[in-house]
């Protein structure tokens, strides 16, 4: 086995006494356990997560959709993106959330805002959909759809070749549909890309990367 547990561990003892666990001599990638725990992945506000090593190809067309459950109004979502311009981006900006494309003409953003009071960054769980096929973008929030329209209708393609990075990325990593810097903090759970009849369901304890993201281990409560 060389991968880590997705579970809590209490009580242990050795030769019937019990480790300290509170103050460990080191420590690596483990959080605290909660009473009440949900499904999902536990983003704590300082990092990230990396799939696809190999770079992750957009091209023209994907569809994306997540759950995310937050109480902050900003952070990045998801990002892949390529050594040019062309990219994908999903980012949640003063509450509301952000689609940006740019298949290598320029930069095409469907914006999602709230109406009234209604919040979504209330510590609720909210179904988000991005799709992109060619030069059309649309963003599906709650059942809600916006679409923007593209100016830069010869251009379809966006040609990726980065990892996907979600809820932010490293400082040396260029994202050209990014505008925050924000580290999301908060759940995501359901990850799922879609490419024609080609659908994949990411599991977060996959990632390469791994840095304040706590796998299959989601507070049933803000802490």
């Amino acid at each position: 086995v060389t991968h880590s547990i997705p579970a809590c561990i209490g009580s242990m003892t050795i030769n019937s006494k019990q480790l300290d666990n509170e103050t460990p001599v080191s420590i690596f990638a483990v959080n605290k356990c909660y009473e009440t725990v949900q499904d999902g992945t536990f983003f704590d506000g300082s990092g990230f997560a990396a799939l696809v090593r190999e770079g992750y190809k957009v091209r023209s067309d994907v569809n994306i959709s997540l759950e995310f459950r937050t109480t902050a109004a900003h952070g990045v979502l998801l990002g892949v993106s390529s050594a040019k311009v062309d990219a994908i981006g999903l980012e949640i900006v003063h509450g509301k959330v952000l689609f940006h494309v740019n298949n290598g003409a320029g930069r095409v953003t469907a914006t999602y805002e709230p109406r009234g009071t209604n919040s979504l960054c209330d510590g609720k769980w909210h179904k988000l959909q991005a799709n992109k096929s060619k030069h059309h973008i649309s963003l599906i929030i709650d059942g809600n759809l916006v679409h923007t329209d593209n100016p830069y209708i010869q251009s379809t393609s966006a040609d990726t070749n980065n990892p996907i990075y979600l809820g932010g990325y490293p400082a040396d990593v260029k994202q050209n549909c990014l505008t925050s810097k924000s580290s999301f903090r908060g759940c995501l759970r359901n990850l799922v890309l879609t490419k024609g009849q080609h659908t994949e369901l990411f599991d977060f304890s996959r990632a390469f990367d791994l840095r304040g993201v706590f796998p299959h281990s989601c507070p049933g409560a803000e802490h």
